[in-house]
């Protein structure tokens, strides 16, 4: 499915080819605390699959208490997460499904880290349920 979205202040903005069975919705703490809400919804997209159009992203590099690292992509402006990219998966983009324009047409079809998720927000949909990623 072709997407197109942009960040809240629209300074940046992508293209991308997606996959509507790739979108998951994340509950680890990690997600809980970088997007300030229950988890992060999300999906993985082959990196040629993607491509931004205009403006330029920022990237805080994140480490896992196991040590592997994620480049958290998003506007130095308004701050909106547009993806991730990890050092130990090159050809993957974690594009983050809040910020496409086609967002309503991509529910989440997994949910990961349920171990962690806040009770209160496990959706109510059919969705494969996993304990770790």
């Amino acid at each position: 499915m072709r997407v197109d979205g942009q960040c809240h202040c629209g300074r940046i903005a992508y293209e991308a080819e997606v996959d509507p069975e790739q979108v998951y919705l994340c509950h680890c703490e990690d997600c809980q605390s970088i997007s300030g809400g229950a988890g992060r919804w999300a999906a993985s997209v082959a990196v040629s699959d993607f491509r931004l159009i205009r403006g330029e992203t920022r990237a805080y590099v994140k480490r896992s208490a196991a040590g592997t690292e994620s480049h958290q992509h998003f506007c130095a402006h308004c701050a909106s997460p547009i993806y991730s990219t990890a050092p130990h998966k090159p050809e993957i983009v974690r594009l983050r499904v809040g910020t496409a324009n086609q967002r309503g047409d991509l529910p989440p079809r997994t949910e990961v880290w349920v171990s962690s998720a806040q009770p209160w927000a496990l959706t109510a949909r059919d969705t494969k349920k996993l304990d770790r990623q």
